[in-house]
């Protein structure tokens, strides 16, 4: 009784939006697309792969949108029997975990159900999915927004963030609400149509209501707010070659379990600046959070339930080693660091450009904890600690130094060599057991792309890292031992055969391990066929235990060995 009185609900509000893009509307168009990932797994007990009850995994989703004029509405049926391990364990059966309507005009948007929303870089609030780490904060309620002038925007947005699935969509229990303003002054005002500089302007507000409770500490017993609000301010500035961006946020208090249920603040700011020309570029960051982790449930932490996404400083890798061995996770407790980068290119036709131009690039960032003094006594129980500026302070958590060259020598082959330096701290960013402390590590990476005849085509990768040493006693004797888990070398080779088929074998090789029965070789391969917008692969092989990260935000996968197929389509 209950689902057909949310069902009947949910057709009585789409009532209007359907009556309104009827007017003059042309004919409805629905268009969607698909994606399975089935698993097979067995027993390795040499790399520590598990295989769960159902020995198998399957995710899917599949969404369907229908448009009419200006009216969409959508829906995605996801089914997760059982899930695929390294994903929420939580997530199980089949059934709908999104689905809205939006109609648009000139002036105004609305949308109810489900929908996915940014303010800004995303500081005080971004609602996204990342499906590869089983993210997904969409909110579900209702926001309108409107465009009262030109180069106007206001949002205005009520809802709760979708929190779990169990055959269904399951919510948290605490309520968002937010509002956001920009505005382009080119746009909105005559005298700045014809300046050569523009200039955007934004400010936004999230409040996160929770029924309140009590924490007790020592003697204390504090009373946890029920309202929380975070707020930010926003510019961008361009012209010419020259862009600017900058963003501070700020939070007031929110004891919660990321920062052990203290009192303080929070504050952020975030800061780009980059300057481009033909053949050169030039960027500059800086970002400093304190205490800005906001979740719609006080009492979670990891993946669940963010408000607010903080970025990375350093540059998301995508070559395996540099990507999967020491991924930086950003600290969500507070973090201080800066990035530069520089992209070159060498004029083709010249002595060191060549025929075609060789590209080069080299980025340098770095992150830090805060510096801070601990508080005691009463004030320590209740704010933990107090900044004392923005300056870096005693720990480093990365510092990531890398540099490539690419060049086309011919119509048919081309070339590139990146080099890695990591100064990486496993306490911050927990991605082995091994080792805890710096760990010091230098990645090559040679990669090829040959065009062998029309349509075929070898793209290969040799990869190899090198971990720093340590000095440590052994039977006795002061003896220099390789940091971690040791040396790494990667193979990859990639054969396509345009336009439908391709063949891939990776191998993954600890080859210095100190455990001379860890030196383990990861080998997978894959095969897969293209047909328009369909395509399938199906993979073998073995997968190492690790951390996976998208733009700072990481999880944990456990090792596996077996099958995979993967299927996906649109229409």
């Amino acid at each position: 009784m209950r689902h057909a009185l949310r069902r009947a609900s949910v057709l009585i509000a789409l009532t209007p939006m359907l009556l309104l893009a009827q007017d003059d509307a042309p004919s409805g168009q629905i268009t969607g697309n698909v994606q399975m990932l089935f698993q097979t797994y067995q027993e390795d007990t040499l790399i520590g792969a598990q295989v769960p009850p159902s020995k198998t995994g399957f995710n899917a989703f599949g969404n369907l949108i229908y448009t009419r004029g200006d009216f969409s509405a959508g829906m995605r049926y996801e089914s997760y029997l059982d899930p695929i391990l390294g994903y929420p364990g939580r997530f199980r059966g089949s059934g709908i975990g999104y689905r809205y309507a939006h109609y648009s005009k000139e002036k105004f948007e609305v949308t109810i159900g489900n929908f996915y929303e940014q303010f800004g870089s995303g500081l005080v609030l971004r609602a996204y999915e990342e499906r590869q780490l089983g993210i997904d904060n969409a909110l579900d309620g209702f926001r309108l927004i409107l465009r009262p002038a030109q180069g106007v925007t206001v949002k205005g947005l009520v809802g709760k963030q979708r929190f779990d699935f169990d055959s269904r969509l399951i919510n948290s229990d605490g309520i968002l609400r937010a509002f956001d303003g920009e505005i382009n002054l080119n746009d909105a005002f005559e005298r700045w149509a014809a300046v050569g500089t523009r200039v955007t302007l934004g400010a936004s507000f999230v409040s996160r209501f929770q029924p309140g409770s009590t924490i007790s500490k020592d003697t204390l017993v504090l009373e946890l707010p029920q309202n929380v609000g975070s707020w930010g301010y926003r510019a961008q500035v361009q012209k010419g070659g020259f862009q600017f961006m900058g963003e501070y946020v700020r939070k007031i208090n929110d004891p919660n379990a990321d920062n052990g249920y203290t009192y303080g603040e929070g504050e952020g700011i975030l800061l780009n600046a980059g300057w481009s020309t033909k053949g050169l570029g030039i960027n500059l960051g800086f970002k400093g959070v304190d205490n800005m982790q906001f979740r719609s449930d006080r009492n979670l932490q990891l993946f669940d339930l963010p408000v607010n996404y903080i970025p990375a400083i350093t540059k998301q890798h995508t070559y395996n080693l540099a990507a999967t061995l020491y991924p930086y996770a950003t600290v969500v407790q507070g973090e201080v660091g800066w990035s530069a980068e520089v992209f070159y290119t060498i004029p083709r036709k010249s002595k060191l450009g060549g025929k075609y131009g060789t590209k080069i690039s080299f980025q340098y960032a770095t992150a830090s904890s805060l510096d801070t003094t601990n508080l005691s006594g009463v004030d320590g129980l209740v704010n933990g600690y107090q900044r004392n500026s923005w300056r870096a302070g005693e720990d480093l958590y990365i510092r990531d130094i890398n540099f490539d060259i690419s060049r086309k020598f011919s119509k048919g082959f081309k070339a590139k060599y990146a080099f890695f330096h990591f100064d990486f701290n496993t306490l911050a960013t927990p991605v082995t057991t091994d080792y805890k402390g710096i760990v010091n590590a230098n990645v090559h990476v040679v990669e090829t792309q040959v065009r062998i005849k029309k349509g075929h085509s070898l793209r290969t990768e040799l990869q190899a890292l090198f971990t720093g040493t340590d000095m440590k006693e052994v039977d006795g004797v002061m003896t220099e031992v390789k940091q971690d888990k040791g040396d790494w070398a990667t193979v990859l080779a990639e054969y396509s055969v345009s336009p439908h088929w391709f063949f891939s074998v990776l191998d993954q090789y600890n080859f210095g391990n100190p455990d001379p029965d860890q030196r383990v070789h990861y080998v997978y391969g894959t095969v897969g066929r293209i047909e328009g917008a369909h395509r399938l692969s199906i993979g073998y092989g073995k997968r190492r235990e690790g951390i996976f990260c998208i733009g700072g935000v990481c999880r944990a996968v456990p090792a596996s060995n077996g099958f995979e197929i993967t299927f996906t389509s649109s229409f």
